[in-house]
């Protein structure tokens, strides 16, 4: 699996097994070129719709179904909607509840981590949260940016990073501003996997649900469900829309979703 994936060398790759109990549709494995990943977003909305779109059983004649994946995070349900047979949309829910690891409120952490992305300390905002760990089954660091200018500037310092794995636990960084310049988009976003073979996502899943679930943890209302529109990959040339969604009751998230429209984009074949 880990030969293939580096062949193919995308952001990730995803393995599809039979189940091994009767709570999931299929077992699923998602690697990166350097290593195996508990969960990530993007590979189960495009391995939901491939299963779909190659009729996986249980699929015909349906305008919307749901297949359950078990992976090393747990179990990811991903919803799909279908037009004429054929899946146009999906949405995935996370597979672990929101962990929020401790802030980097420190004066000097805030100035290092401007150096260490090619930032000054006055581009990280900390009015609303300082820079700090979120997973729902993968951590990222999440630091919020003044404005489009500072998040087209960042480029991570690899040497001046690798301090920062150590204080978040984590070698990858979500930024975002929400100075997105469109008013149908509420946040605009980068994901920097920092010493990867892949170093810049242009749609990742699982650090927008993260942060989607820090966003709703920093709303006014204890409870309700909350929609944050999320644009990314635009400094790549490669944007990708995405739509998450969060739930939460007496101050507590209970359900993080994320989704968007799905097409196929290339197919093909390896001999071995």
């Amino acid at each position: 699996m880990r030969s293939i994936t580096r062949e193919f060398n995308f952001s990730e790759t995803t393995f599809v097994l039979p189940p091994e109990s009767g709570d999931s549709d299929a077992k699923v494995r998602i690697f990166t070129p350097d290593r195996e990943v508990p969960f990530a977003g993007h590979p189960n909305i495009g391995t939901a719709h491939v299963l779909t779109m190659i009729g996986f059983p249980g699929s015909n004649g349906k305008t919307e179904r749901t297949l359950r994946f078990k992976e090393q995070a747990g179990i990811v349900a991903v919803r799909v909607r279908l037009q004429h047979g054929k899946p146009v949309y999906c949405e995935l829910t996370a597979p672990q509840a929101l962990e929020l690891g401790p802030a980097l409120d420190g004066t000097t952490d805030v100035h290092d981590l401007a150096h260490a992305i090619s930032l000054a300390p006055e581009d990280i905002l900390t009015g609303s949260h300082y820079p700090r760990l979120a997973s729902v089954g993968l951590p990222f660091l999440i630091a919020e940016l003044r404005d489009r200018t500072a998040l087209s500037r960042c480029q991570v310092r690899t040497e001046n990073w690798r301090d920062f794995t150590v204080r978040s636990g984590c070698d990858a960084i979500h930024v975002y501003t929400r100075d997105t310049g469109e008013d149908a988009v509420d946040v605009r976003c980068r994901m920097f996997a920092t010493l990867g073979a892949v170093r810049e996502d242009p749609a990742t899943g699982s650090a927008n649900c993260a942060l989607a679930g820090l966003l709703a943890t920093l709303e006014e209302e204890p409870g309700g469900t909350f929609d944050y529109r999320i644009v990314q990959g635009v400094e790549m040339g490669r944007p990708s829309a995405l739509a998450a969604s969060v739930d939460k009751r007496d101050g507590e998230i209970t359900a993080v979703r994320i989704g968007g429209a799905s097409v196929p984009v290339s197919e093909g074949f390896i001999e071995v």
